[in-house]
């Protein structure tokens, strides 16, 4: 019969010890604020908005969009990398481009605007509730329509310009163009949408996180997506398309706020770390 030396933990201690590490870490301190903001909800809210009221302005304005001449399947198919054979589902899915057009009215624009400033105005109160900020008043949703007008020239622009194809260092600085544009706009759109409330050095490292993180979603999404668009049209039809595209746009959601979610730890980090430095800690 063994017995336990004097001064030992226990098991039950340990294990106590052991969650408090991991609660303490840069990865449970991710999941604890994540799980207070809800993270997933909002994702999933991101999504739903973002498919009501988001995609259908912006198929009015890819199809008056002379200079790309490819609508919004063309939109969607480039930021989701898919192939061929899966882009063909997606064009199928929402027709073709001049038909958006001749189909609008102006109540309809106007509605779909208004609609469109209410995803932006979801956008923020993610955004605040990652600062634990307060509701910003009603005389700062201007804000809402420039960043509306922002994200809209980001798109065309997006798709407007040719990703060279015929050298590989060509290829990967229109790559890094990409990832550098996405960059900045995520960095405006914090200021933005937080009313300056919070400081352009505090906002660096979430828009650094966010463009990496959907650059890695794009990724995923050749890999994932792109062959379940295929398979499940074949088995759901037009609905399979849109449930991998309603997934798509969860993944996109979360990426949104865990990517300035994971920039404030990552600026809290490093405040904590000078703070420590200067007091000799």
């Amino acid at each position: 019969m063994t017995h336990k030396p004097p001064g030992a933990p226990s098991p039950a201690h340990r294990l106590q010890r052991l969650q408090s590490r991991i609660l303490a870490s840069p990865v449970g301190l991710a999941w604890e604020r994540g799980r207070e903001m809800e993270l997933m909800h909002r994702a999933m809210g991101f999504a739903a908005l973002g498919f009501l009221t988001l995609v259908p302005l912006l198929i009015v304005v890819a199809a008056a969009d002379p200079a790309s001449g490819q609508g919004f399947a063309r939109w969607l198919g480039q930021a989701l990398g898919v192939s061929e054979a899966s882009l063909d589902e997606v064009e199928r899915l929402f027709g073709p481009t001049g038909v958006a057009l001749q189909r609008t009215t102006a109540f309809g624009l106007a509605a779909l605007t208004v609609f469109g400033l209410t995803f932006g105005s979801a956008v923020q109160t993610g955004y605040e509730k990652v600062w634990d900020l307060p509701t910003a008043r009603w005389h700062t949703m201007w804000r809402h329509v420039v960043w509306l007008a922002l994200l809209i020239f980001s798109l065309v622009v997006f798709v407007n310009v040719p990703v060279p194809t015929d050298s590989a260092w060509r290829a990967l600085l229109g790559g890094f163009g990409d990832l550098v544009g996405t960059f900045l706009f995520f960095w405006i759109s914090q200021r933005l949408l937080l009313g300056g409330r919070v400081r352009w050095r505090a906002l660096l490292p979430g828009a650094v996180t966010t463009a990496l993180s959907l650059l890695g979603l794009r990724v995923f999404s050749q890999l994932v997506f792109s062959p379940l668009i295929a398979s499940n049209a074949v088995t759901y039809g037009p609905f399979g398309t849109v449930l991998v595209i309603q997934s798509w746009l969860v993944g996109v959601g979360f990426v949104v706020y865990g990517g300035a979610l994971v920039g404030r730890l990552i600026h809290e980090g490093r405040v904590r770390r000078r703070l420590e430095e200067e007091n000799g800690i």
